[in-house]
C-alpha cells in the first residue's frame, strides 16, 4: 500500500517514516511538511533519517501528491490536521490521525468524515496502552462505585495539550463504565482547601525533560490501592502502531475506526 506521511521531520512523523520504510507491505510516496521548511524538496529518506535515500520527495503541498497514496498518516499539529482532513475527504483517501488537542467540534469533523472515507482516529497507537484501557474498564465495571480514581500523566516539556489525549481517553472509558460522561466527573488539579469530590476522576499533568509518555491510574479503596501504569521508553511503539493502523485501513469501506478495531479489543 502507498503511504504519505505528514510532518516527516517531527518527533512522530520521523519514526513513522522510518518504520514504514522498513515494512515490505508499505511504499512511501511522499512526505508533506509545513511551508517554509528548509528541507522541502529533499529526499524523504534523508529528511526522516531513514539511513538511505528512498527516491521520493518532501513537499509542502499535500494536494499535489495526495492522489499517489492509499493512506495518509498524520501525527502533526491540530491546525495542519484540519487541512489534511479536508483534502482526504475531497480526494477520498483513507486517513490515520494521531494528533491530539482537538475540541469537541473538531472531533466531530473526524466523525463526519467517516461517512465518506475510512477514518481511523487514535489518541494513542501503543498496543499495551490499549490493553491497559481494557483493564481500566474491567476494574471500573467491577468495583468502580467503591473506588476513588486519580490519573497522573507525564510527558516531555514540549507537549502542548494537557491533560494528554491518552489520559482523556482513559477517563472517557472509565466515565462510561460508571454510566456518566467525563465532562461531568473530571477535576483538573487541586489547590488550597480542595476536598475530593466523591465519584470524580482527578487529573494531574507533569511536563519535564524528554519524558516520552507515562500514564498511571490510581484506584483508591479503604485500606488498599490498585495502580495500573504504562511507561513508554521512546516513541517507537507509537510509530509501529500507527503503521499497523494504516495497514488495517487498506481496502476498508468508509467508516470511523479505532485502535480497538485494529487490535480486536
Amino acid at each position: 500500500m502507498k503511504i504519505i506521511v505528514i510532518g516527516p521531520r517531527g518527533k512522530m512523523g520521523k519514526l513513522i517514516t522510518q518504520t514504514a520504510a522498513a515494512r515490505d507491505d508499505m511504499e512511501l510516496v511522499a512526505g508533506v511538511a509545513p511551508k517554509g521548511r528548509d528541507y522541502i524538496g529533499a529526499d524523504l529518506g534523508t529528511t526522516a533519517m531513514v539511513g538511505r535515500e528512498i527516491g521520493v520527495p518532501v513537499v509542502d503541498d499535500l494536494k499535489s501528491v495526495i492522489d499517489r497514496c492509499d493512506v495518509i498518516i498524520d501525527f502533526s499539529t491540530k491546525e495542519m490536521a484540519m487541512e489534511v482532513l479536508d483534502l482526504a475527504i475531497a480526494h477520498k483517501k483513507a486517513l490515520v490521525c494521531g494528533t491530539t488537542g482537538f475540541s469537541d467540534v473538531e472531533m466531530q469533523r473526524f466523525q463526519d468524515a467517516a461517512k465518506n472515507i475510512p477514518m481511523l482516529y487514535a489518541a494513542n497507537t501503543s498496543k499495551l496502552v490499549n490493553i491497559m484501557n481494557k483493564l481500566l474498564e474491567l476494574v471500573v465495571r467491577t468495583a468502580g462505585q467503591d473506588l476513588d480514581i486519580e490519573i497522573l500523566e507525564m510527558h516531555d516539556q514540549w507537549k502542548k495539550d494537557a491533560p494528554s489525549g491518552t489520559s482523556k481517553e482513559m477517563g472517557e472509558i472509565m466515565a462510561e463504565a460508571l454510566g456518566n460522561e467525563l465532562k461531568d466527573l473530571a477535576v483538573y488539579g487541586r489547590e488550597g482547601a480542595s476536598p475530593r469530590v466523591p465519584g470524580s476522576i482527578g487529573y494531574h499533568s507533569l511536563r519535564a525533560g524528554n519524558i516520552p509518555s507515562s500514564h498511571t491510574v490510581y484506584f483508591g479503596g479503604m485500606g488498599e490501592r490498585l495502580e495500573i501504569t504504562h511507561h513508554s521508553y521512546n516513541w517507537e511503539c507509537f510509530a509501529r502502531g500507527a503503521c499497523d493502523c494504516a495497514a488495517f485501513l487498506d481496502g476498508k469501506a468508509p467508516g470511523f475506526y479505532t485502535i480497538k478495531d485494529v487490535l480486536n479489543l
